[in-house]
């Protein structure tokens, strides 16, 4: 409880911290794989809320779970486009599933299997009854493509919530990524399900990745209590 001198400043402070910290707990937990699904019949059961990580290929979508849950090798990274050919679920601590989508745009394989993965993420974003959002991650160098626009527009149009999340920021400079910022503010204010906020991050140097582990666990339905357990 704030206590009644405390200035407005101070509390926001307060509650900032507050959800840092509840952020920085939950992506501290175990994280473990619990199923790669190439076939709608092997996704598994929707009984934790979820998150699903999405973007045009090679856009560092394994990254930044790894960044997220501060481990290297839970989620492979290639540097071949495409490499990643089907759905991986994460399960972070009994309380979130993490959901590594298939790169979209470009493959390294033919078209027919292009086409059958594109059409099982299609299926899974657009009846997944535990999804709480969908991250629409955006080469922050680049910006959005006719590719991520024809995602916007599936997730518009079925209703998904969805939050850009530019990646590789620490290769703008401050003021380019500021522009980049404005610039997909303004494109994503013609969507109807987008997330009015824009995450700027980087794997290789953690910027943003306090503030986005913070967003994703206010998903969580936490009730009344603080943390679970005590923090590690």
């Amino acid at each position: 409880m704030t206590a009644l001198t405390d200035s407005p400043e101070d509390v926001a402070i307060d509650e900032t911290g507050a959800r840092l910290e509840r952020g920085r707990w939950l992506f501290a937990q175990e994280c473990r794989f619990v199923a790669g699904a190439a076939k709608l019949e092997q996704i598994p059961p929707d009984s934790l809320p979820e998150v699903a990580f999405a973007g045009r290929s090679n856009v560092g979508k394994s990254s930044l779970v790894n960044a997220l849950t501060a481990r290297r090798t839970l989620a492979k990274v290639s540097h071949t486009p495409g490499r990643t050919r089907q759905l991986n679920f994460f399960d972070l601590g009994g309380r979130l599933m993490l959901t590594d989508l298939p790169g979209y745009g470009y493959a390294q394989a033919a078209k027919d299997q292009v086409a059958a993965w594109t059409k099982v993420v299609e299926r899974y974003l657009l009846g997944r009854a535990s999804l709480r959002r969908t991250l629409l991650l955006i080469d922050a160098r680049h910006g959005p493509k006719d590719v991520d626009r024809h995602m916007m527009g599936l997730l518009d149009k079925a209703g998904v919530s969805y939050q850009a999340v530019l990646t590789k920021a620490d290769q703008l400079k401050p003021a380019a990524l500021a522009a980049r910022l404005q610039a997909t503010r303004d494109e994503l204010t013609k969507h109807t399900a987008a997330h009015p906020e824009i995450a700027a991050t980087s794997a290789a140097s953690g910027a943003g990745i306090p503030e986005l582990r913070a967003a994703l666990a206010a998903l969580i339905d936490w009730g009344a209590e603080r943390h679970p357990d005590p923090a590690p």
